[in-house]
Formats: structure tokens, C-alpha cells, sequence
């Protein structure tokens, strides 16, 4: 991807031409830091983006072809994020920059409205949150994903969101609205709920069970959500009583599906993986290497084993069994408050 065609036309806060330590992919752009507690330590860089819906390459093995991103870089800072690799396209490293250095396409809404308008476009799904969370902290003050919303609800464009946040709820009226005049669906991101992991491995995402009421409070609304229970960790969360529990607790959030994936480890977040495990796992760094030692993925047998257990434990628990309120009849569940952007840290 080339960025040194990305130019704001208004300068505010620190120019990034003016920094040296700046990556070329930058200069030109706006760089700002926020003195508040969510955001320490965080750099933003803004930008102008020429196009914001992308189409994904033919050998990759997602199941959509566009997407749109409008931001690069996660603050949610999970060690795993197949992500991180893309960070070094734009002269930044895999690892703590892509979790405090963030990407932020300023003019994504007016892109997808534009884009989304054009006699060229074909009306195909659009993925979002696939590459990184477009519902990760930086939205609550961008608020981005607001008028991407609204673009595809004004074009009856079909689509779908993966997220790990909550702060998805805040644009439910969006969701809705888009559900009366196009197919949308939601997916979150769920692969354990034990709480000592999750500190460990995703230290900036809301806790599983937040997301699980997400997903509850989604459905009650009518915008069908499932569960993407990924990544399962080899010998950290794999156990059958670990994932008996997962299962049960997303079968309990109402979910339609349960989509099962095996942690993989592509460039980038191998080693970002392997160095956290060598500080916190070390006898299990052996392990790991005779596991991922031909590659990103675990063997086909270990997944398929995983993947079947998962399976009878979502028959046993009777996931999907329940359906998002018809033509959203059901009054919404009063349990979960939607977060205010200065209560994204929801830890």
C-alpha cells in the first residue's frame, strides 16, 4: 500500500513533517497525542485516504471480498493479532507501535459515500473490523464509523462487523436502521472468558463477558450476532473444561452461531507471540515450535480436534437455537448501558 500520497489539507497539532523520527508514509499528516487516561501513551497520525473500500486478495482465505478500515493499528494490544505484520508496510515496528500508534483515515465516511455512490460499485457485502477493530478505542473520539454506517444504510449496501468492543452499541440506531433496507449481520470476538488470560492477552478489550452482553443486547435488536471463539490458545485455553465453559457462557449470550478458529501465527505476531510466551510461558515455548514449526497454523488434526469438540459442546448447549427479535419487536434488554467515550476502558 503506498501512503506518501496521503495529505490532510488543514494543519492542527504537531506537523509530522517536522519530526524526523516520523515514518515517510506520515509526513504531511497531522500527529496528535491526548492527555487523557484512555489514550496514554498513544500517537494518532491523520490522514487522508484515497479509497476506503478495499478489495481483499484472491488468495486470501476470507470468506468476502471487500472491506473497509478505517484505521490502522489496534489499541486493543491483543499479543496475538494477526494484524500486526501489516504495521511494518508503513516503516513502524509489529509490535508496540502498532499498539500505541495509530492510523486514523479522517475522511473514511466521505470516501464511503462517494465510493458507495459510484455506477461502478456493484452492491457486494462489505466486512468490517476484519484487519483491526473498527470499534477499537480511538473510535469513541473519532466516531468514524457513524457516517460509514450511515453511507451504507443510505446505499442498501449489505454488511457485516467483527469486534471485540462494546462501544458498537452506541451506533445501534444506525444498525437498525440499516437492518429495514439491507442484510446486516455482527459477529464478536470471544475465544475464552477466563479473566487472568484475558488480562494477559488482550490487556486494551473489554472483558469476554462484555462482549457477550453485546452480543445479547444485538440480537434483542434484531441484528443477528454470533460468536467468532477465536483464538482458542494451544495448552492455554484449550482444555475440555475451558472450553466446555466458553461455550456454555456464549450459548447463554443468545448467540446464532459459534465460529471456532485455532490460534495462528503469521510474521509479525509469531514473534511478538513467541517473546510473550518465552517471559510468561517458557516451558511451553517447545511446545509451541513443534506446533507451529512448518508454519502459521497448527496441524490440520490438532484443529480438526478442536473444531469437533466445539461442536458438540455448541449442540449440547444449544447454540443458535435462539433468533434475533423478529422486525425488532422485543424491547431491548435494559442491562447493559451503552459505554460513553470516556468509559472505553472498560477493564
Amino acid at each position: 500500500m503506498r501512503w506518501d500520497n496521503l495529505r490532510l489539507t488543514y494543519q492542527e497539532g504537531a506537523p509530522a513533517e517536522d519530526d524526523p523520527t516520523v515514518p515517510l508514509f506520515a509526513r504531511g499528516a497531522v500527529t496528535r497525542t491526548f492527555d487523557t487516561p484512555e489514550f496514554k501513551g498513544m500517537t494518532f497520525y491523520e490522514i487522508r485516504a484515497r479509497s476506503i473500500v478495499n478489495r481483499v486478495p484472491a488468495a486470501s482465505r476470507v470468506p468476502f471480498e471487500y472491506t473497509i478500515n478505517p484505521y490502522r493499528g489496534c489499541s486493543h494490544s491483543c499479543i496475538y493479532c494477526f494484524a500486526r505484520k501489516t504495521h511494518e508496510y508503513l516503516d513502524l515496528d509489529a509490535g508496540a507501535d502498532f499498539d500505541s500508534k495509530i492510523i486514523v483515515k479522517v475522511n473514511a465516511a466521505e470516501l464511503a459515500r462517494k465510493e458507495l455512490a459510484s455506477p461502478r460499485w456493484g452492491g457486494h457485502h462489505i466486512a468490517m473490523g476484519t484487519n483491526v477493530d473498527c470499534y477499537q478505542r480511538a473510535e469513541g473520539r473519532y466516531r468514524l464509523m457513524r457516517g460509514i454506517l450511515a453511507a451504507l444504510r443510505d446505499a442498501a449496501n449489505p454488511f457485516s462487523i467483527l469486534t471485540k468492543g462494546t462501544l458498537i452499541l452506541r451506533d445501534l440506531d444506525l444498525l437498525t436502521e440499516a437492518a429495514d433496507v439491507t442484510e446486516v449481520s455482527a459477529n464478536v470476538s470471544a475465544g475464552f472468558v477466563d479473566p487472568e488470560m484475558w488480562r494477559a492477552v488482550e490487556p486494551g478489550t473489554p472483558r469476554p463477558s462484555r462482549r457477550l452482553e453485546v452480543c445479547a443486547m444485538l440480537n434483542d435488536n434484531g441484528i443477528a450476532c454470533g460468536v467468532l471463539m477465536a483464538p482458542i490458545l494451544p495448552y492455554l485455553t484449550d482444555s475440555p473444561a475451558q472450553l466446555e465453559r466458553t461455550v456454555k457462557e456464549i450459548a447463554d449470550s443468545g448467540a446464532t452461531h459459534i465460529a471456532p478458529i485455532v490460534l495462528h501465527l503469521r510474521p509479525g505476531a509469531r514473534e511478538w507471540w513467541l517473546g510473550w510466551l518465552s517471559r510468561e510461558h517458557p516451558r511451553l515455548v517447545p511446545r509451541y515450535l513443534e506446533l507451529y514449526g512448518r508454519g502459521a497454523y497448527a496441524p490440520k488434526a490438532y484443529q480438526q480436534r478442536i473444531t469437533s469438540q466445539v461442536k458438540e459442546l455448541a449442540e449440547r448447549f444449544g447454540v443458535g437455537r435462539a433468533t434475533p427479535a423478529m422486525a425488532r419487536r422485543l424491547p431491548p434488554r435494559p442491562a447493559l448501558v451503552p459505554p460513553a467515550p470516556e468509559q472505553l476502558r472498560l477493564l
